[in-house]
């Protein structure tokens, strides 16, 4: 190590130097040529020209951006592995592969390599907060190695616990999923947290019930993909509201689908909604849907969903989501003869979706999100002398969104640990060699287990007829949607 980065890991105190601090506190209160000091975990201080305790070390944030670090609340991290093999899928053909086909031959150990470079690449861009939601558990064994790999990397991790392969009901109610809790989350670092994810499929039946009774038997939420088109629909809104399991800080996936009073059920029992918008936009969730959930009053979070199609890099998540609700916007004024005059949607609210919003989304607000004193110091600089395109900043949160990108991230800190610095990870060098290690191995296992001719069909999905896919939630015999469910 240089000293430099010696003197960063070992630094009893970092503050960061004057930048343009966009605190997304309560007044979103933006601070020109402002200092952030940092002392042990949490923020010391924010003003300018602070004075300093001794062995601080300094970062010059001049020139650059101190805002939050980012948060993801939706991404299934073990398919990292697969690292954009599913560049050209639909979403159904995303079931058939991971649903029904091969994932379940990813072992314990390719679930392990998949979080870990997804943890990795996570710090890397400036998203301090990551959600797990972790559908490959098919074992506790798995699920050990999914939460090896999140306490490995010194970031912030949710596990939210999921198995595609079995009926939420099954393995929420297994004893050894509770003996999982009971050995590997209860006592955990308060850097990991902990949900349930699993989807109402609709069946009248209401099967889920048991998971939910899980979940709030355990005092955890969760976390659930809803409004996905022909897939999750209102009868699912609709069973998890009568039933009395719509409750506060519930977090409803994509969102893009329902009707008027599912949005009203989510606004008014406190549940979030997190929007992938490059997923829906590519795979056919549906119409990315901020435009619906703001006009409802459901708070809102932004996700990257998986790495078999994109990456863990919420500029792309802001940038993506204020295009797709302002072309919305347009299209609807332009379909009644009328202009756009101004944006209803701004800048500066999916900066706030990015940050706090999701803090509040997993019930981390008094902790994270903001760049407050007595908070937890998850910070990310954004800076870059190198690039052209990083100066000048006039309008911090345009720039934020329209002009900065992953490699534009300079420095970040989780709980007050500097994880990077200049550009580069704090001494990840290995953990990097090694995540590349472990991906090889799961590629090659997986290259094997398909043979060639599956693994290049498999990248490369031939242009046939549509054919309609009914349900890839094998564990049920619910019939989801049905011909009529795909009509226009």
């Amino acid at each position: 190590m240089s000293a430099t980065t010696d003197a960063l890991s070992n630094a009893p105190a970092v503050v960061l130097r004057g930048g343009t601090v966009l605190t997304m506190d309560g007044q979103h209160t933006v601070l020109s040529g402002g200092d952030v000091l940092v002392v042990g975990d949490k923020i010391e201080a924010i003003g300018h020209n602070l004075p300093v305790p001794e062995g601080t070390v300094e970062i010059d944030a001049s020139g650059g951006i101190v805002m939050p670090g980012m948060i993801d609340t939706h991404r299934h991290m073990w398919q990292t592995a697969m690292r954009g093999y599913g560049a050209d899928w639909t979403l159904t053909q995303y079931f058939v592969w991971y649903y029904l086909e091969w994932g379940k031959s990813f072992r314990p150990q390719d679930v392990y390599s998949g979080n870990l470079l997804s943890a990795i690449e996570a710090v890397d861009a400036g998203v301090t907060t990551s959600v797990d939601w972790s559908h490959g558990l098919q074992s506790t064994d798995h699920a050990d190695a999914a939460l090896d790999a999140l306490e490995e990397i010194p970031g912030r991790f949710v596990l939210a616990y999921g198995n595609i392969q079995q009926g939420p009901w099954e393995w929420s109610t297994a004893p050894e999923f509770r003996d999982f809790v009971q050995r590997r989350i209860h006592g955990s670092s308060d850097l990991i947290g902990f949900q349930l994810a699993f989807d109402v499929t609709g069946d009248p039946a209401f099967p889920e019930k048991a998971a939910f009774e899980s979940a709030r038997e355990l005092g955890v939420n969760v976390n659930t993909h809803a409004g996905v088109w022909a897939i999750t629909k209102d009868e699912s809104i609709n069973l998890m509201y009568e039933n009395g399991f719509m409750t506060p800080g519930q977090i409803y996936v994509h969102s893009t689908t329902l009707g008027p009073e599912s949005y009203q059920k989510i606004a008014a029992t406190g549940g979030f909604a997190s929007v992938s918008t490059e997923s829906e936009s590519s795979a056919g969730q549906g119409y990315p849907p901020t435009w619906q959930l703001r006009k409802y009053g459901v708070p809102v979070t932004l996700s990257m969903d998986t790495s078999v199609w994109w990456s863990a890099d919420l500029f792309s998540a802001m940038r993506s989501t204020l295009n797709a609700d302002r072309v919305r916007v347009h299209m609807a004024a332009h379909e009644k003869g009328d202009t756009v005059i101004n944006h209803p949607l701004r800048a500066e609210t999916v900066v706030e979706w990015a940050t706090i919003g999701g803090a509040k989304a997993l019930g981390m607000d008094d902790k994270v999100g903001s760049i407050e004193v007595g908070k937890q110091a998850d910070i990310v600089l954004i800076k870059n002398d190198r690039s052209p395109a990083m100066f000048p900043i006039l309008n911090p949160y345009g720039h934020v969104v329209f002009q900065a990108t992953r490699g534009d991230v300079h420095t970040v800190l989780v709980d007050g640990k500097v994880l990077k610095h200049d550009g580069l990870l704090v001494g990840a060098a290995d953990k990097v060699g090694k995540a590349r290690e472990a991906v090889g191995q799961t590629v090659d296992h997986l290259m094997q287990a398909l043979g060639d001719e599956k693994w290049v069909n498999g990248m490369n999905p031939e242009l046939a007829p549509d054919e309609l896919f009914d349900n890839p939630y094998q564990y049920s015999d619910h019939e989801i949607g049905g011909a009529e469910a795909h009509e226009e």
